[in-house]
Formats: C-alpha cells, structure tokens, sequence
C-alpha cells in the first residue's frame, strides 16, 4: 500500500505539470495574438495609408479643377473685352481716329485687368519667399465680388452691350467664397453674350433673400419660336446656354456651396443663367 506521502507527492507533480502545460500554452497563445496583432495593425496601416494617398490624389485634383476654372474666368472675360475692343478700334481707326484711341485704352484697361486678377491667384499659389505664409499675399488686390457688379456691367456696355443690373432684398455681407461665386456667374454669362454678338442688351438681377443669394442673367438674342439660327462660332465653343468649360465650372462651385444653376436658351429669345445660393449651410 502506497503511503500518503507518496500519494500527495504524486498529485504535487501531476498539478505541476499542468501547470507547466498551462504555462506554454498561454505562452503560445500570446504569441498567437501578438502575431495576429502585429498583422492587423500592419493592414491598417496600409489601408491609412491607402486613404490618405487617395485623399491626397482627390485635394490635388480639385485644387487643379479650382485653379482651372479660375484661370478660365480671367483670361476669357478679359481677353474676350480685349478682342472686341480690338476688333471696334480697326473698324474705326481710318474714319473715327479718336473712337479708336478709346477703344484701344479699353484694352489696355482689361489687359490691366487680367494681369492684376492673375498675379492675385498665381500670389496665392506661390509660397512666401521667407517660408511663412501668414499674410503672404496681403498686399495683392482682393478678388472680385457682388460689389464690382456695376464696374463689369461698364466694362460690358463700353464693349457693346447694354447691362442694366437690379438689386433687391437687403444687401448684406455674404461668405468669401459665395461672393464670389455670383460674381463670376454674371461675368461668364455676360462675356458669352458679347462674345457671342447675338444680344443686344442684358439685365443682370440679385436678389438677397433669408436663406438664399439669387442671381440672374438675361441677354436678349434671336428667338428659337421664329427659327432663327446663331452665328455659329469658328472656335467650336459652346454659348452660354451649352454646357462648356465656363458652365461646368460654375456650376461645380455653385454645387459646394449647396445651390444649383441654371442655364438655357428661352423661347423667346436670348439666354438665361439663374442660381440659387444657400447662404447658410444645412
């Protein structure tokens, strides 16, 4: 008969044992969940990774999209007044020699024009020759808003193109950026008229409600009811009620902030760009 102190040593080593077994396999387990730990990290570092070069690649190409459409409403309006005016002043030069200076300083006035709005925007987007980039810029001419409406429409009607610009609500101080959203709708619109030649006068309406900025453009023109056909143009470009560069642009920014726009031939005759602009955001 075995004693009882073998029997106890005998159940001191069997509990030791699994114990020692115990030991390793929570050692291997650990091991186990390390490994499986290190491997989600590592995957989620990849997928951070993945998303912020996406997000990267998604910043640059709507910075491209934004500098693109910036440069498309300067150089068209300004050089668009440029040729007009160029066109007027050798039309003019051998009869109307004073007609002709007066259109020529037209433009030099929108060549002015043109250069100061792009030193803006190229200002913008060089760095700061000392590396700091508060108040870089500062000294550059603002850009444009509601509040130039009235220098456009001269610039438009000593082009050609009458422009009679109404106002209604309370005018009152609107987002950076919206402001000049709705400046840029009235300039494409009214350059396309001019470029066009077809409109013999615009009228230009902005109306500040509580919720919504709304802008408009009408220019008179050719009625589609009586079967008249436009001038076609040798460019290929699209006027202002296709839907080329200028549009889709506008468009895209009218779209940031919440509104839509509009743009169509009417029945009877002529073009209309209308947007509606929420001034506060949902």
């Amino acid at each position: 008969m075995p004693r009882e102190d073998d029997r106890v040593w005998e159940w001191l080593v069997a509990a030791l044992t699994l114990a020692c077994g115990a030991v390793v396999w929570l050692a291997a387990a650990l091991v186990r969940t390390r490994r499986r730990y290190r491997a989600v990290l590592a995957e989620q570092g990849r997928l951070l990774e993945r998303e912020r070069d996406g997000a990267a690649r998604a910043a640059v190409d709507a910075e491209r999209a934004r500098i693109a459409a910036e440069l498309h409403d300067i150089v068209s309006h300004n050089v668009s007044l440029m040729v007009v005016q160029a066109g007027a002043a050798r039309e003019v030069l051998p009869t109307m020699p004073g007609e002709a200076e007066t259109a020529l300083r037209a433009v030099e006035a929108a060549g002015r024009d043109a250069m100061t709005e792009l030193r803006h925007l190229l200002g913008l987007l060089a760095p700061s020759p000392d590396g700091d980039d508060d108040g870089h810029g500062a000294g550059l001419a603002p850009q444009p808003g509601l509040g130039q409406l009235g220098a456009l429409a001269d610039r438009i009607a000593f082009a050609g193109l009458p422009v009679e610009v109404r106002i209604s609500g309370e005018p009152r101080p609107v987002p950076a950026g919206i402001d000049v959203t709705a400046y840029r709708i009235v300039q494409e619109a009214l350059t396309n008229a001019l470029k066009h030649g077809e409109a013999a006068r615009a009228e230009v309406s902005v109306r500040y409600t509580d919720q919504y900025l709304r802008v408009e453009v009408l220019n008179s023109g050719p009625s589609v009811l009586t079967g008249a056909t436009r001038r076609p143009r040798p460019d290929g470009e699209r006027t202002a009620g296709g839907s080329g560069r200028g549009l889709i642009g506008l468009r895209e920014r009218v779209a940031v902030y919440g509104g839509d726009l509009d743009a169509r031939r009417r029945l009877g005759g002529g073009y209309r760009v209308r947007a509606r602009i929420p001034l506060e955001r949902p």
